[in-house]
């Protein structure tokens, strides 16, 4: 796991502001990389610039200064290896939940028989099995997560870029959300770049927390001694755990 995945070095962006308003600098010189098959969550204030980092490594957003790379290419390029999920589903409504989760297929040309086959995979083991003829709208909110997932999933991604696919969900559908997510990423191991304000989320599920403040600095960048698998109902109630959220909330304090 120590080849790199994506990196951004020295990158800066501003956006413009409308009218009189002044330019914003939502990211300042800032360095990261993501090796291959690591989990990487990052946490910070709302404004300091996360999802600005996913939408980079995406290809979506041209910095102002600075180089980025994923797979040693240029964003743009590397697309056929990414997933992008969001924070809410963004099914399209007049597909079923399985021809929601075919679609990327669809779009890369993959034949009728192999894409059908690996969406009903899927969703088989996310628990929608008898949900594939369904549409968005008679789906619950996990459901329509857990389909948004099988759809990222089909693609079998080698980076996954991830903004708070969780944070919709109510507590229990989020923590069965989160236990099928990780049992399919082991399974794959692709890299992740995994965006939340939930400090709690963030150390049950990745390898290595960055703590980001305004503009994007790196106010800390802390791997995680946790082994897998993780069992979420014991580890946050260990010291160790406990200890580490302590110091992410104290470091997050800081930046108010």
């Amino acid at each position: 796991m120590n080849s790199t995945m994506a990196r951004l070095e020295n990158v800066s962006v501003t956006f413009t502001g409308q009218g009189q308003a002044a330019p914003n600098t939502v990211l300042d010189n800032l360095s990261m990389e993501i090796r291959q098959g690591e989990f990487v969550v990052i946490v910070g204030r709302s404004g300091c610039g996360k999802t600005t980092v996913l939408n980079l490594l995406a290809g979506l957003l041209d910095p102002q200064a600075g180089d980025i790379e994923v797979m040693g290419k240029m964003p743009r390029a590397a697309r056929r290896h990414l997933g992008y999920m969001f924070a809410r589903d963004a099914l399209v409504p007049s597909r079923t939940a399985l021809a929601n989760v075919e679609i990327g297929l669809e779009v890369r040309g993959v034949d009728r028989r192999e894409r059908r086959e690996r969406a009903l995979k899927l969703m088989e083991i996310l628990g929608l099995a008898g949900a594939e003829s369904r549409y968005p709208w008679q789906l619950s909110q996990g459901m329509r997560q857990r389909v948004a997932l099988a759809r990222t999933w089909a693609l079998e991604p080698d980076l996954i870029l991830m903004d708070e696919p969780f944070a919709a969900l109510d507590a229990q559908t989020r923590e069965t959300a989160r236990e099928q997510f990780i049992e399919l990423w082991e399974k794959r191991k692709s890299s992740i770049v995994f965006v939340t304000h939930d400090l709690t989320e963030a150390l049950l599920l990745g390898d290595r927390v960055i703590i980001m403040g305004p503009k994007g600095k790196i106010l800390e960048n802390i791997a995680l001694p946790f082994t897998r698998p993780r069992d979420p109902a014991e580890l946050p109630f260990t010291d160790e755990f406990r200890l580490l959220e302590r110091r992410l909330h104290g470091l997050l304090a800081e930046t108010v």
